[in-house]
């Protein structure tokens, strides 16, 4: 029965909740923020039978926590991360991982150095269809690869930048609709098709103010294997869309919406291809957070918590562990580059 910590009581904090709500066992024990009053409302608002803490350390004291969830500000992920690793605790980290490269290696050392379990919280991932596709490439029904596009045309408001003291900082968001909306569809497009070697892109803030970070960005990327990918990431689309991810092979090609398949065709066409279309062809689930930030669902988050605590008890990585939760900011951080300097930015890693 391992027991939780969340530290940081922002919006996404009650997902967490819901999620482990939702696996067997799982028991929050501590909840952590050092602002007073978001630590009230939390508690009001959750009823929770645990214990409330203003800061982290006397809460890793604590010999019922055994998961830390990281649930701050993106750029204040690393030093709860830390300490959390360094008291001995697994620790689960929301996206992004963190916001530079350097703080990501600081993360993942402390969990590698202390011998604990990390996880970044990627629950796209976990979606049926996503797990459907990823498992038609593994099986070869594209043939070779050849293009990655991935979308999320999203809409946020200027109320929803003004409101958050930490939302569209570089310091604490560490970029804007690339690192924090659209994270979550570059982590698929490089789990589906493969590490990237090269990128180039654009970034331009053109639908809000008062901000730091971009609304509106276009990256293109060289894969490994030689195929071409595309990200679109915005927050300035009206009235903004499900996000998207298609993947191409001179064998076949598969379109999904959320999680809803689209376009799923392939040479051959096999009996389980009809079976897929029929399966993923309803309208399900939440929106996605095409313009509303908390229209997500958590059953993403429940499976993600769910398979880390199944990986700590066999003793086996997580599906999604710190270097996976790299990745992603990674390529970010390359499109960041390129739109600065201009040129295509190389990839080594």
């Amino acid at each position: 029965m391992p027991g939780f910590a969340i530290v940081g009581c922002g919006m996404i904090a009650s997902f967490h909740l819901k999620a482990l709500a939702e696996i067997e066992g799982a028991r929050v024990v501590a909840v952590v923020d050092k602002v007073p009053a978001a630590l009230e409302r939390f508690k009001e608002k959750h009823k929770l039978d645990c214990k409330f803490y203003s800061s982290l350390a006397p809460a890793l004291e604590n010999p019922e926590v055994d998961i830390v969830i990281v649930s701050t500000p993106s750029g204040a992920h690393m030093e709860p991360a830390v300490a959390a690793a360094e008291a001995g605790k697994h620790v689960v980290v929301e996206k992004p991982l963190e916001v530079t490269l350097e703080r990501c290696d600081r993360v993942i050392a402390a969990c590698d150095r202390n011998k604990v379990k990390l996880c970044t919280i990627f629950p796209s991932r976990f979606g049926d269809a996503n797990r459907t596709l990823k498992s038609a490439i593994d099986a070869g029904r594209f043939g070779r690869l050849t293009l990655g596009e991935t979308t999320c045309k999203w809409w946020r408001t200027q109320e929803y930048y003004d409101q958050g003291g930490w939302r569209g900082t570089m310091a604490l968001d560490g970029g804007g609709a690339l690192m924090n909306q659209a994270i979550h569809n570059v982590d698929l497009l490089l789990w589906m098709m493969g590490p990237a070697t090269h990128v180039t892109g654009f970034t331009a803030l053109l639908a809000h103010q008062r901000i730091e970070v971009e609304d509106t960005a276009v990256g293109c990327l060289r894969f490994r294997s030689g195929a071409l990918g595309v990200i679109l990431a915005t927050t300035s689309v009206h009235p903004g869309f499900p996000k998207t991810i298609a993947i191409h092979g001179d064998h076949g090609s598969a379109v999904i919406e959320q999680e809803d398949v689209l376009q799923w065709t392939f040479t051959p066409e096999l009996p389980e291809d009809k079976k897929v279309r029929e399966r993923f062809a309803q309208k399900v689930g939440a929106s996605g957070g095409s313009s509303d930030p908390s229209a997500i669902s958590h059953v993403g988050h429940a499976q993600q918590l769910r398979d880390f605590v199944e990986a700590i008890k066999a003793g086996r990585p997580p599906m999604v562990d710190g270097r996976e939760g790299r990745r992603a900011v990674e390529v970010i951080l390359a499109i960041y580059e390129s739109q600065k300097t201009g040129r295509v930015v190389e990839i080594k890693s």
